[in-house]
């Protein structure tokens, strides 16, 4: 048996990061995941930075890598009727995103962790908890039973949360929204075919064209839920990315050999409350987002923060009510990050039965948010998370 301030399910950015700034303040806690560290750096995430999340990892002192591996991202191409429109972030908010892999950020943190003398115990199993006499139950690595016991229990177990279903059921309210068409993403061996991101708008769907290094590039485009990513040749995937891009202008991707492609299935989905009594969900195990804005990986590290300043106030500083606050100002963001991402996700996609009038419409919003510097100034605070407060 151990025992700790903080007990955290979920050694992912979000879990790591609340441990990390956690221990700045001088709050003990031990982290825990089913995952190997070797699993979890090689799961291929979101890869953008809000500014904030960038100057979160440098200002606490995890790494400076992101300013000297990341590439920043001054704005992005909104990409229709076969025309390139760039949404210039830095003289609209002042601010930029970095080009930077959740990987990287994962490795980032773990090794500050294993730097700072952190308890992370990955590769365990048989995972249970306690939330009325806060504890975290499991196996570990070399097969041994173990319980960490704590003062609070912090869920950031992801979308398959086992913390969130201790929520008694009479309490949740989980507001939730599927959608009718999926991703189909890929890796190419390939030099970048834009300086910055694309997002396009084609009458054969949506595609997203995306760099990871100097010679590798991520890439997606609409699909139905089902398709099987096996079935596609690497010709037929070429050929379908190619004709969502091409227009009067010439603009086409570079291509090379794909190394790897997955079919990403999403949804919209917020729970609340995010926090019953000794526990505090966080990232994707209170909510999820669909890619198209970017939010995920942002949105969890921006949870921790906030619960990482609510938690030292209620444990150093004995303020009852401090928990109280989580809650309500996460979810101020998460849903301004939910409404930002269904609207970049519905303005680009093509969307199913949709009548000569609904493609039309689109445009002209696409037109508007290009053509009205309060359009693009609208989505450029979305983008990079500058929000009016």
């Amino acid at each position: 048996m151990t025992r700790t301030q903080v007990g955290i399910v979920g050694a992912g950015p979000a879990g790591l990061m609340l441990s990390h700034l956690l221990s700045l303040n001088g709050i003990d806690s031990v982290v825990v995941d089913n995952r190997t560290r070797r699993e979890i750096e090689t799961t291929v995430r979101a890869g953008i930075l809000e500014a904030d999340s960038a100057r979160l990892l440098v200002d606490t002192g995890v790494s400076d890598r992101v300013l000297r591996d990341g590439h920043p991202h001054e704005g992005i191409d909104l990409r229709f009727g076969g025309e390139s429109h760039r949404v210039d972030f830095r003289a609209l908010v002042g601010e930029s995103v970095w080009l930077y892999p959740q990987t990287d950020v994962f490795v980032d943190l773990a090794n500050a962790r294993e730097r700072d003398g952190g308890d992370v115990r990955f590769g365990v199993s048989d995972t249970s908890v306690d939330v009325n006499a806060p504890a975290i139950r499991f196996v570990d690595s070399d097969g041994v039973r173990q319980e960490v016991r704590c003062d609070l229990l912090v869920g950031a177990d992801g979308s398959r949360s086992i913390c969130r279903a201790e929520v008694p059921e009479a309490l949740r309210m989980h507001s939730y929204r599927e959608y009718p068409f999926a991703w189909f993403g890929i890796i190419t061996e390939a030099a970048r075919s834009a300086p910055e991101l694309v997002y396009a708008h084609s009458p054969r769907g949506f595609a997203l064209i995306s760099q990871r290094t100097e010679t590798h590039q991520r890439m997606y485009f609409q699909c139905a839920p089902e398709t099987n990513a096996d079935q596609w040749t690497d010709d037929r995937i070429w050929e379908e990315l190619q004709s969502r891009v091409a227009g009067p202008d010439g603009f086409t991707l570079n291509e090379g050999p794909i190394t790897e492609k997955t079919v990403l299935r999403f949804r919209s989905f917020v729970a609340e409350p995010m926090r019953h009594g000794k526990l505090l969900l966080a990232g994707d195990a209170a909510h999820t987002v669909p890619p198209t804005g970017a939010k995920g990986l942002n949105l969890a590290l921006q949870d921790v923060r906030v619960l990482a300043e609510v938690i030292e106030r209620a444990l150093v500083k004995n303020d009852d009510d401090a928990l109280d606050e989580y809650g309500p100002r996460a979810l101020d963001r998460v849903w301004k990050a939910q409404h930002f991402s269904y609207w970049m996700t519905t303005m680009l996609h093509a969307l199913p039965a949709a009548t000569d009038f609904d493609v039309r419409r689109q445009l002209g919003e696409l037109r508007s948010v290009v053509g009205s510097e309060a359009g693009s100034r609208f989505l450029a605070e979305g983008y990079t998370g500058c929000w009016p407060a």
